[in-house]
Parts: C-alpha cells; sequence; structure tokens
C-alpha cells in the first residue's frame, strides 16, 4: 500500500519519487495485520491518494506493468469515501473484482484520491482494450447500492496528456 501527494505538472520520475510504501503484504492475513493501522482516507489532506497494487506494481501509469491498462473512476461523495474504499479494498484483497474481467485482464490496483469536492476512487486494470469486456462498474455498484457515484468513467493510461510512456501503441497494434 502507498501514499502519495499528486500535483499537477509533475513528471512521472517525480510523482514516482513523492511515492511513500506504507506496506506490504502477501496474504490475507497480512492485509488485516496491517488494515487497522492505516487511517481512513478522511484523515488524508487534499490531492493524496493511497493506492493497493498488486505484486510489486507501481501507482505509475508508465510503469511497464501498468502501461497497456487504464482505470475506471468513480466519482463520490467526501461522506461515502471512507466506506467505498473499505468495500473495494475487501473486494479486491478478496479477488470478487477478478471475477468481472475478462480471461486475458485483471484489476491490478485501487486507488483513492482526496480532492476538493468529491474525491476519486479508482480501480486500475492491465488491459485497456479489454474494457468492454468488464462487468466491473455493475460490481462496484452491487457491492454499494447505498452510495450514488456523481460521475463513473474509464480511461486508458496512454490517453491521458501526461502520460510519458508509448503513446499511440495501442493504436499500431
Amino acid at each position: 500500500m502507498m501514499r502519495k501527494r499528486s500535483v499537477r505538472g509533475t513528471t512521472a520520475r517525480e510523482y514516482e519519487s513523492s511515492l511513500t510504501k506504507i506496506y506490504t503484504v502477501d496474504t490475507v492475513q497480512g492485509f488485516w495485520s496491517v488494515y487497522n493501522h492505516i487511517p481512513e482516507p478522511d484523515k488524508l489532506s487534499i490531492r493524496f491518494s493511497y493506492h493497493l497494487m498488486r505484486n510489486n506494481r507501481r501507482p505509475v501509469w508508465e510503469d511497464e506493468e501498468n502501461s497497456d491498462g487504464g482505470n475506471w473512476t468513480f466519482k463520490c461523495k467526501k461522506n461515502d469515501t471512507d466506506d467505498v474504499w473499505k468495500h473495494l479494498l475487501l473486494a479486491a484483497i478478496g479477488e470478487q473484482l477478478s471475477d468481472c474481467m475478462a480471461d486475458d485482464d485483471d484489476v491490478i490496483g485501487i486507488s483513492v484520491s482526496i480532492r476538493d469536492r468529491d474525491d476519486l476512487i479508482l480501480i486500475w486494470n492491465k488491459e485497456a482494450r479489454l474494457k468492454e469486456s468488464s462487468t466491473i462498474v455493475q460490481k462496484v455498484r452491487e457491492l454499494l447500492p447505498h452510495v450514488t457515484f456523481n460521475t463513473v468513467f474509464y480511461k486508458a493510461f496512454n490517453m491521458h496528456d501526461a502520460f510519458e510512456g508509448k503513446k499511440g501503441y495501442h493504436n499500431q497494434r
């Protein structure tokens, strides 16, 4: 699990250098041993984020393990953020989200980003080209029927203006 303060206009290298690894867990038991020691997202300052990434992936679009992927962004009200984050953390740890993905795709991480108004919850996937085969949005709504998301959208990492990786790569396949 990592924590990060985002600042607009930073390079991928600057962004990555400001990441702070909080914990590494290899098992569900390991997750539970650290879970209660991590402050809730509502304790984070504006523009800070938490990331739970699979394996040794870094929460950076340009990471070789991530650059073909993208993420679903769920914008939620501040009073829902802690609940949404907790439910999605538990769903990710329990492999409930992976069941919503195409055979050659996978959930590779989830993030919560604290913003001025509404907060952002992101679910990262490995293969942007397979996003249409996913039922992740339906699964999130099923897990959190009491939450109204202000916005839900998907964006491939290589489509972000700030992406410093292999732009155009997906169009050449």
